[in-house]
């Protein structure tokens, strides 16, 4: 039930350093084009090929309109390399299959950028259909944040905060961290992977770029309608344009991760057998007849989340959409499934039932007619006086203290994912990507939204509960400042920062109890931070002394 808390990222149009950014016309005309080039320039493989022309619109038709309108005509032949790649991600053995190719040397000074340049931040794209949870799974508008939208490295982000800036006293902390990020000319390498689709392929593909010590300038991504990824990257990092080195790198890392990239290829589904396991699934299972479906509250990229009514009573339900099914996605359901029946509490949403009989898959909860905190915070402009503050931070903590008990990592603790009910309690929603906690202590797949992610797990090491203990100094901030964290950079360029220790920079307006408690819930070290049940005793100390003050004070 997570609302989309990344609409209004930047759109603007990508820097074509490759095979990407020169094409134009509807998918028929491109195609034809992309065919008619191909012909002229007497290649091999078109001209040999009778079966050649449906080959080439079959390939189109597997992926969205957004590839063919990002064909560079002057450069058509890399239309047979992402064909050539696709074939080879079929085999399960060879994942993923991934190509390397040098392009040109660039220089990224901020002497070399004007301020035309610089008005356009560029952003990641990600295409409708794909599930990373950096994208929204519901978004409120009802479609996919943007069909193609660029990224570029942390390096070349907001060099306007930086230039003819001569007052250095003057600089906020991100400014000051963005100004030195300046860079000399570096070669920049094309890196094309294509593998099997699933929830947080873009994530993990950006960190095995990132494990490498490569700085992605723009990401292209697309989805396939038979389960399969092309990612596009630009890069720069290696230092030379031989690409030999990198291609042996890059095998060492996918290495150090195998196992990690085929789909579950289990003979039932991920929900079936979630439902077998269990003897006594009556109490929760729901008939989907039984369920009358009201209006669309909010739509993503693989499911839509309604209002309904179920025995009388109002519901909100989690509809996955049945073209969208594979058994990572059901796997996925029947683990959030799985937590929700285990926990029962006044600041976690109520989990009612579920109907896990496909192919009408979908959670149902109570509904929540407060909406989220995000939404709160930032359509209303909300600028919230001190001891409001302080309780909706201490539901927050109850709930997650009490998950926490429960031996569960939310990973993905957002003020999206904090909704209201009617008398104003904040409860903790969406177990989409949460998870048990194993019996070693941590875990190391890498999943939440950038924006509030902490470093140990934008970095793939192991991590525990106090990973959403850093969660929930950003949610702090956030309910300190009403304004979304990073709100200059991208999803992606905000990941590339925290791991570098990059943090939102400290109100003036904060209470300083509040702002002390924030740096320490975000250290880059997790053993420093506190737990959720020290955070709920700090925070109602503070709202007792507020209480008792002779008149309550706003704190700002």
């Amino acid at each position: 039930m997570d609302l989309a808390e990344e609409v209004g990222e930047s759109s603007s149009p990508p820097r074509s350093y490759g095979s990407f950014g020169g094409g134009s016309g509807s998918g028929d005309v491109i195609r034809n084009d992309v065919y008619n080039r191909l012909i002229e320039n007497e290649n091999e493989e078109a001209l040999g090929n009778p079966d050649f022309c449906e080959q080439l619109e079959a390939h189109f038709n597997r992926l969205p309109p957004s590839y063919g309108l990002d064909i560079n005509m002057d450069r058509v032949e890399d239309v047979l390399l992402h064909q050539r790649l696709l074939a080879r991600a079929k085999d399960p053995d060879n994942l993923p299959v991934f190509h390397i190719r040098f392009l040109e040397n660039f220089c990224t000074r901020a002497d070399d950028i004007d301020d035309e340049q610089v008005s356009s931040v560029p952003s990641v794209s990600r295409p409708c259909g794909r599930v990373d949870n950096e994208d929204v799974p519901f978004l409120n508008h009802g479609k996919c944040v943007g069909d193609f939208e660029p990224c570029s490295k942390l390096e070349d982000l907001n060099l306007d905060v930086r230039k003819n800036y001569n007052d250095r006293n003057r600089e906020t902390p991100t400014e000051d961290f963005l100004r030195r990020q300046e860079v000399p000319q570096v070669p920049i390498h094309e890196v094309i992977f294509s593998t099997i689709d699933k929830p947080k392929l873009l994530s993990q593909l950006s960190a095995l770029l990132s494990d490498i010590g490569l700085n992605i300038r723009e990401a292209h991504v697309f989805s396939t309608t038979d389960g399969y990824s092309l990612d596009v990257f630009v890069v720069d990092g290696w230092p030379v344009e031989n690409s030999e080195g990198l291609y042996e790198e890059m095998r060492k890392s996918i290495s150090r991760s195998e196992g990690t990239w085929s789909g579950s290829s289990h003979s039932l589904s991920a929900v079936e057998k979630a439902v077998a396991a269990e003897a006594k699934c009556e109490d929760w299972e729901i008939d989907w007849r039984s369920l009358k479906i009201g209006e669309k509250i909010a739509a993503g990229s693989c499911g839509d989340l309604y209002r309904g009514v179920y025995l009388g009573q109002d519901v909100a339900v989690k509809v996955l959409r049945s073209e969208h099914l594979n058994d990572p996605l059901e796997d996925e359901f029947a683990k959030e499934v799985s937590i929700l029946r285990e926990v029962q509490h006044g600041n976690v949403v109520r989990f009612i039932g579920a109907c896990t009989k496909l192919p009408h898959l979908c959670i149902v909860t109570e509904y929540m007619p407060g909406g989220s905190l995000y939404e709160y915070l930032h359509k209303n402009h909300v600028i919230l006086k001190l001891s409001q503050l302080l309780k909706f931070a201490i539901d927050v903590c109850k709930g997650m203290e009490y998950l926490h008990q429960k031996k569960v990592i939310h990973r993905d603790l957002k003020t999206a994912n904090l909704l209201m009910d009617a008398h104003g309690v904040v409860k903790v929603a969406d177990f989409g990507v949460a998870r048990f906690q194993n019996n070693g202590g941590v875990m190391t797949a890498e999943t939440g939204t950038y924006r509030w992610m902490a470093p140990e797990v934008i970095n793939h090491e192991a991590y525990d509960q106090k990973a959403d203990v850093f969660s929930f100094a950003i949610v702090l901030w956030e309910l300190v400042t009403a304004k979304v964290p990073y709100d200059t950079m991208t999803p992606l360029q905000a990941a590339l920062g925290v791991r570098q220790g990059l943090r939102p920079e400290l109100p003036k307006n904060g209470h300083p109890k509040l702002l002390d408690l924030m740096q320490r819930c975000w250290e880059a070290v997790p053993d420093n931070r506190p737990t959720f049940t020290e955070i709920r005793v700090e925070l109602e100390e503070l709202l007792q002394e507020v209480q008792d003050t002779p008149v309550a004070r706003n704190g700002f």
